[in-house]
């Protein structure tokens, strides 16, 4: 009998050995990891080399926390500086040379009338620090305890950040209408509502009656990232400063995801021309390392000596990081071209939603976007808008992926496919971005059911 040889079995790709391990070891709340199984091992600007070798245009850039694109040349000088200067790294709140050049850069860009006179409290690395930092601020300040905030809204994942968010169940933390043109909750969409949700806001507080004392705070979002993009119009910003101003209830602007030139100006609040009266800042203003902090008046400035406190707050990597970020955003106007490119993306994107019934609304400002997709088969409502087809935009995002594109999804169901690219990108690759998403969105429709076991969706004008 002949004797055979037995020829071991290939070993598999060392990246499918990290992605397995990583699932047996991490937690179960891992996010990212599960729709987005890849492993990056190189990166340069808007582009991801994983361990596989595939290479990958990222449209998450750190859930926006990437202005410049990944290992940016002035972000990777600004810290290989610090690391060869010998300085320290970790120095709590104490003075250094590097933290002044930071709030420096920092102040310099910040709304005129608060920049004058303004305060900075540095707090842990994350952006929900800042915003239990924020609410600490002005409870301490006003002496009150309530809080106000926005239906779809998100602030962080600590527990007053949470509370304050959109799927807080259990809190006393009043919930406002936020306006929302494709979902407006009034029916009417456009100025009329939101008209009607700043008459909201005003009656809760003006009505002896109306169970909801003056607050301590509002916090609002100029453009709702995890909410679904949805931009503030400018007009219902002013009224919301207007009528937290008249009333001494201090404003916090949350700009952890907006700031820093990603709306076409270099805070989303320089839209509108509000001035609120804390902003709280995070993600890009470390240039890629935890950073967090809140500016805000110096009339609120009432903490005693360790009222708030943090033990990574003194990130030395981060503010010399950050400072370079803030530096090239501003000296080569890319807030500007952020807001011309966003504006030509997103003509691009309302075309593709004309020529598909899946796309019920694109939106965004500046380099911040968003393409909600619905449920073709079903009944639209008063305003012409369709439920949400979550099923569809996870596929949508996992044909983007096969395609070398990363996208997150957002929104109330996890329906809006959003865009978040680097503000470096060029013309080329912005078309490259969009050109991958439109063949992901017809992939996904042939292949996708609807919710109710419809037809697959089809594109406007054809046949199923």
């Amino acid at each position: 009998m002949a004797l055979t040889e037995t020829v071991p079995a290939a070993a598999p790709p060392a990246h499918e050995g990290i992605l397995r391990r990583q699932s047996l070891r991490e937690s179960a709340a891992r996010t990212y990891a599960r729709s987005l199984p890849i492993v990056p091992v190189r990166a340069r600007g808007l582009t991801i080399e994983g361990a596989d070798g595939r290479r990958y245009l990222d449209c998450l850039s750190g859930a926006g926390t990437l202005a410049l694109g990944h290992n940016h040349p002035v972000v990777l000088e600004a810290i290989r500086t610090v690391l060869d200067s010998g300085a320290p790294l970790h120095v709590l709140d104490l003075a250094t040379p590097v933290k002044d050049a930071f709030t420096t850069e920092l102040f310099a860009t910040l709304p005129g009338k608060l920049a004058e006179t303004a305060r900075i409290q540095f707090c842990g690395p994350a952006g929900t620090d800042a915003v239990e930092a924020a609410f600490k601020l002005v409870r301490t300040a006003t002496g009150r305890d309530g809080l106000m905030a926005f239906s779809g809204a998100y602030h962080g994942m600590t527990a007053e950040a949470l509370a304050a968010s959109g799927g807080a169940q259990h809190t006393s933390v009043v919930r406002l209408p936020y306006p929302y043109d494709y979902r407006c909750p009034f029916q009417t969409g456009g100025e009329r509502g939101a008209d009607l949700a700043a008459r909201w806001t005003q009656s809760l507080l003006d009505d002896p009656k109306s169970g909801v004392p003056t607050p301590a705070g509002m916090i609002l979002e100029p453009v709702q990232g995890e909410g679904g993009v949805i931009p503030a119009p400018d007009d219902w910003l002013r009224r919301m400063r207007e009528i937290t101003a008249a009333r001494q209830i201090p404003l916090i602007v949350d700009e952890v995801q907006t700031g820093v030139g990603r709306t076409g100006a270099f805070w989303a609040v320089d839209h509108s021309g509000i001035v609120p009266d804390v902003i709280v800042l995070s993600k890009a203003i470390g240039g890629s390392l935890p950073l967090a902090v809140i500016v805000y008046r110096e009339e609120l400035d009432a903490w005693q000596p360790g009222a708030h406190a943090g033990t990574f707050r003194g990130n030395q990597l981060a503010m010399a990081a950050g400072a370079a970020t803030l530096a090239y955003v501003r000296t080569n106007g890319l807030d500007r071209r952020a807001g011309e490119l966003g504006a030509r993306m997103l003509d691009r994107l309302t075309a593709l939603a004309a020529a598909h019934d899946c796309i019920g609304d694109v939106r965004g400002r500046g380099l911040m976007l968003g393409v909600e997709l619905v449920d073709r088969s079903a009944d639209a409502d008063a305003m012409g808008a369709r439920p949400a087809d979550p099923r569809l935009a996870a596929a949508v995002q996992h044909a983007c992926l096969e395609r070398g594109l990363i996208v997150e999804l957002g929104g109330r169901h996890s329906a809006v496919v959003r865009l978040l690219p680097p503000l470096t990108i060029t013309d080329e690759q912005a078309e490259a971005i969009l050109d991958r998403l439109a063949d992901a969105i017809a992939a996904a429709v042939r292949t996708t059911p609807g919710p109710t076991g419809s037809s697959p969706t089809t594109m406007r004008g054809t046949s199923p």
